[in-house]
Formats: C-alpha cells, sequence, structure tokens
C-alpha cells in the first residue's frame, strides 16, 4: 500500500488533484484516497473533520455535548488510527467518546448510538470502495445520518477549520486520564445480537427446514465475521461455512479486486464452496457490513441476484408471514429510495401497505422512520435501495447486512420448505406481478476535472430535454434540483422532498429513467427500470431503453 501510494504521488496530476482542492465534506461526510493533501484521507483531514463537529457540538447544552461521540471503524488501512484521531480531537473540545475496541460493523454503529444516547457517531469506513480509498460518516441522535439542518452547519464548521495544523487533539493517555475515552465493545455486542434476534418471524421454520439448510458465507476480509455468524447461529441456523480466506480482515482485500458484493468476481471463492458442499445459497456482506448480495442456486448453477431483487423476496416474505402469523398492521408503510425497483410497489400494495418513495441515501429513509414514531402515521416495515442496502427493523437506522443475512437465510428456508430456491422465488413474484427489469449504470469522471464534468452532464439532460426515449414519449419529467414535477403538456407542481439532483423521466408506459451524480464516488449513474409481461419483452425493453439513453447521453 505504502508503494502504490509513493507511486501516485509522484504523478503529477495526482498531486494537482491531492493538494489543489480540499475534499467535499457533505451530507454523508467525506470519502476518498488515503494519502497526502488535502484533498486525500489522512489524519489531519480527519481531525478538520471531527473539529467541524465537535465545534457545532460546543453550540449545544451541557447535556447533550456531554452525552459524547461513538466511534468505530471497518477493516481498512489507517481505520483504527482515523478512529483515535476522532477521539483526540473531540476530547480536546472536552467532548467524550466511546470507541469501539476493535472494528465494528457501520449498522452496530448506527445501534451502538441509540443504545449508549449519545449525541452523535462516526463510521471510519469506505464501505465497498478499493483499498486505496477510506472515509468518514457522521451519524445524529437517532442513530441515522446527520439531517440537512445539522449536517449543514457541521460542513460550515469543516470549512472554517482551514488550518490543519494547528487543531488541538489530546493522545489516548490524556483521553483516558481525563476520563473523555470509553472503550466498549461486548456490552454492546449482546445488546445489538439481541435486537437482531427479533428480525426473524417464522421460528419454527427455521427449527425444521432451516437448521438443516446449507449456507456459505463471506465477509469479504471485512467486519462482518463474528457478528453475522453469531445471529446465524443464535436464530437456528447451523449448516453454515465462511470462506475462509476471505474472513481475514485484510486491509489488501487479497482476494478480490473490489470487495463489492454485487460484483460477481466476490463470489468466486462462494461458488467454488457451494458446488463442494451443494449449498442452498451464498451471502456476501461488504467491509463495513451495511450491504449484502447473494448468490442462489438455480438447478444448474449459482445466479447472482440484483439488490432489486433481494430486495423483493425481503419484503414479499415479511409480508406474507406477518400476514400468516396475524401481526401485519394495518398501517404498515415501506420505504425505498426513488430509483429502486416499482416491484416492490406492486407487492406491497398487493398486501393493502403504504409504499414510501425517498430520495437516494438511507438518511431519508431514517427520516420517514423518525416521523412515523412521532406521529403514528404509519408502523415501518422495511426501507431498501437498489445498491444492496436494506433494513428490516428500526433499532439500526442505516443499511444491515447483518439484519438482511439473518432474514435471507429464513426467507432461503422458507422457499426450500416448499422444495423451492430463491431463484424460483423471485420468478413466482414476476409470474404473479410482472416481469420487472431494471439496470444501473455508473460513468466515471476521474481527476481534477470531475465534478465539472459531472455538472455539465447533468445541464445537458436539465437543458436539452429529450422528447422521448427509444420511441416512448415522456409523461412527466421529475427535476429534485428544482423541486418540480412537469407534465407533458408543460404543468408543473411541486415535488415535497429536499434539494438534490436528481432527474428522473417516467415515459407513457411506466417505464422510468433517471440520472443523479453519486454522492461517494466520482461518477453520475443512469437507472432504467421497466416490465413486461414476459422476461424476454422486459429484457428488450430494456435494452432499448438502455440504448436510447447512451445515445442521447453522448451526442454532441
Amino acid at each position: 500500500m505504502a508503494q502504490e501510494v509513493a507511486a501516485m504521488a509522484d504523478d503529477p496530476e495526482t498531486q494537482e488533484a491531492a493538494f489543489s482542492a480540499p475534499m467535499a465534506f457533505g451530507t454523508a461526510g467525506m470519502r476518498g484516497v488515503i494519502g497526502a493533501g488535502i484533498g486525500r484521507m489522512n489524519i489531519y483531514t480527519v481531525r478538520q473533520a471531527t473539529e467541524g463537529l465537535a465545534r457545532f457540538m460546543d453550540t449545544l447544552d451541557a447535556t447533550q455535548k456531554q452525552a459524547g461521540v461513538a466511534i468505530s471503524f471497518d477493516s481498512r488501512y489507517m481505520s483504527a488510527e482515523f478512529a483515535q484521531e476522532a477521539a483526540g480531537v473531540l476530547g480536546a473540545h472536552g467532548i467524550p467518546s466511546f470507541l469501539f475496541d476493535s472494528l465494528r460493523p457501520t449498522p452496530e454503529l448506527s445501534f451502538a448510538v441509540r443504545h449508549l444516547q449519545t449525541y452523535a457517531g462516526i463510521m471510519i469506513t469506505a464501505s465497498h470502495n478499493p483499498k486505496q480509498y477510506n472515509g468518514y460518516k457522521i451519524y445524529g441522535p437517532d442513530g441515522g445520518q446527520m439531517p440537512p439542518e445539522e449536517s449543514d452547519r457541521i460542513t460550515d464548521y469543516v470549512r472554517s477549520a482551514t488550518d490543519l495544523f494547528s487543531i488541538a487533539s489530546l493522545d489516548v493517555h490524556e483521553l483516558r486520564a481525563q476520563k473523555l475515552l470509553t472503550l466498549i465493545g461486548e456490552d454492546v455486542d449482546e445488546a445489538y445480537y439481541a435486537a437482531v434476534a427479533t428480525v426473524t418471524i417464522n421460528h419454527d421454520l427455521i427449527a425444521t427446514t432451516g437448521k438443516d439448510m446449507s449456507l456459505i458465507y463471506t465477509p469479504l476480509h471485512g467486519t462482518g465475521r463474528i457478528p453475522a455468524q453469531m445471529v446465524l447461529r443464535n436464530a437456528g441456523f447451523a449448516n453454515f461455512q465462511l470462506v475462509a480466506k476471505q474472513a481475514v480482515a485484510d486491509p489488501e482485500f487479497a482476494t478480490v479486486p473490489f470487495p463489492n458484493p454485487e460484483f460477481a468476481q466476490a463470489f468466486d471463492m462462494a461458488i467454488e464452496l457451494g458446488k463442494a458442499s451443494q449449498a442452498d445459497v451464498l451471502i456476501a456482506t461488504d467491509p463495513d457490513a451495511d450491504r449484502l448480495g447473494t448468490a442462489v442456486w438455480t438447478g444448474e448453477g449459482y445466479q447472482l441476484l440484483t439488490g432489486n431483487q433481494i430486495a423483493s423476496l425481503l419484503l414479499h416474505y415479511i409480508l406474507e408471514a406477518r400476514k400468516q402469523a396475524g401481526t401485519l398492521p394495518a398501517n404498515g408503510a415501506v420505504v425505498k429510495s426513488i430509483v429502486s425497483t416499482e416491484l416492490a410497489t406492486a407487492i406491497a400494495e398487493d398486501y393493502g401497505m403504504a409504499m414510501i418513495d425517498v430520495e437516494t441515501g438511507f438518511k431519508f429513509i431514517g427520516d420517514q422512520i423518525k416521523q412515523y414514531e412521532e406521529t403514528g402515521a404509519h408502523e415501518f416495515l422495511f426501507g431498501f435501495e437498489e445498491s444492496y442496502g436494506y433494513l428490516i427493523k428500526p433499532f439500526v437506522r442505516d443499511k444491515d447486512a447483518i439484519q438482511s443475512t439473518v432474514l435471507l437465510a429464513e426467507v432461503a428456508a422458507y422457499y426450500k420448505s416448499q422444495n423451492m430456491t430463491l431463484w424460483d422465488g423471485i420468478q413466482a413474484l414476476y409470474a404473479r406481478y410482472g416481469h420487472f427489469a431494471e439496470k444501473t449504470v455508473g460513468v466515471d469522471f476521474e481527476g481534477i476535472e470531475g465534478p465539472a464534468q459531472m455538472a455539465a452532464l447533468m445541464t445537458k439532460f436539465r437543458e436539452h430535454q429529450p422528447a422521448d426515449f427509444a420511441g416512448v414519449a415522456i409523461a412527466r419529467v421529475e427535476d429534485y434540483k428544482t423541486q418540480t414535477t412537469t407534465t407533458a403538456d408543460g404543468t408543473q407542481t411541486p415535488i415535497d422532498m429536499p434539494v438534490s439532483d436528481v432527474l428522473k423521466y417516467i415515459l407513457a408506459d411506466g417505464t422510468w429513467i433517471a440520472i443523479r451524480p453519486s454522492g461517494t464516488e466520482p461518477k453520475v449513474k443512469f437507472y432504467v427500470g421497466t416490465s413486461a409481461a414476459t422476461e424476454a419483452a422486459a429484457d428488450q425493453k430494456l435494452a432499448d431503453f438502455e440504448a436510447a439513453l447512451h445515445a442521447f447521453r453522448t451526442e454532441a
């Protein structure tokens, strides 16, 4: 890693990118390549980010400030060091820290904020990015990422801390001497595992079919190894194996090019082990264990499911199992991002449940949960994003791959009890609700010019409105930056959502197309979602719309 960083530092373009502009600090914190420079992840930029949080907390009342900050970190290079640096800066402001004694998943950090009743949380992680990256995320008192108003104020404080070398920080001995640092670990683990134990629904099903079902799990060198095993075992799933080489918390991610469970290569070792043991289902979680992917047996081999397919299976099972158990509420609500599958909408409506669409970012799902708790308008049943993030129970307020692991195992047992696989299960949903097909394409904009190029592309779509895609007319355009919906006849209505740089086209046949810059990577994401009566027809429509979108994007 050090050699790679040194080689990057010798490149003039890399040097310019590292020192010409500070790291972007947004609503989800910051993420970037580890290295020297104001535009890189290092102890000084971590101190700067924490100084911003600390200055904000200095404005709070004494009780809120003294509630402190929970801190966790993943298996990446410098994660433990960055976590200690954060505690040091907070301590210099007299703010207590509750630091995990070793790596823990992002969802457990969210849980810890709520469990310990701290005012904030810090998670050091770059999620599923390559090994060169690390990141920094701030959580609020409810365990979700900071709401926009507080986040904007913190961002202002971060940007005002311009002298990175003068930021005060206490070392660990000073922190302990002043009782400003408390190490946490197994006590929080046990509480989190007890909460996850409430996620499973049909215990008789697990005790009969689930206990013998064969399952392979890989944490992809990250934080999921211990908690995933614990919750599976506690639930009654006894017949599971780890991918041993990927169970090592290795910051090199030596066995995978990208530690991302949505990529096929991440499952190579799991598939090899699965074939040898005839496993029913393979599960992978990313390094901070907030995202989950799966490969399922089709009868001929293992097939990766998309995030939308996994979410649809989880949702259908939750609603059906709770209906059978008599615990399905009349005011239940499912929450998904605006770029996620409409199959989930069809499922929710079939069971009489509300489907609520929010902007991309799990913080917006967390905001909905908080509103439901305050108003009683709905009971939260499930939340998800197409990018492999799911939440079943709201004792966590972010994506939770540990919860998802144990529930997906239960869903697999449900279908196995009917002599079906998860692959059969998704086909059954298509047969019932129609064949839905979705695709996400990311276009990278690396380098110092990347942000300007991304902005120019979004401007192009706004200023040169296409009349149709693949010959299908646009029925309405939703622009979340101007917060307006415009129909084909020019009628405009407001969108009651926060400002966000997203465009979404809804076509006359129900197909939708969305464009948005990523909040965590230098890329613009293009989404297409459509449906048809047959799989072949849905796939053809998807290909046609994707080609039309590409043609418009690359014109002039």
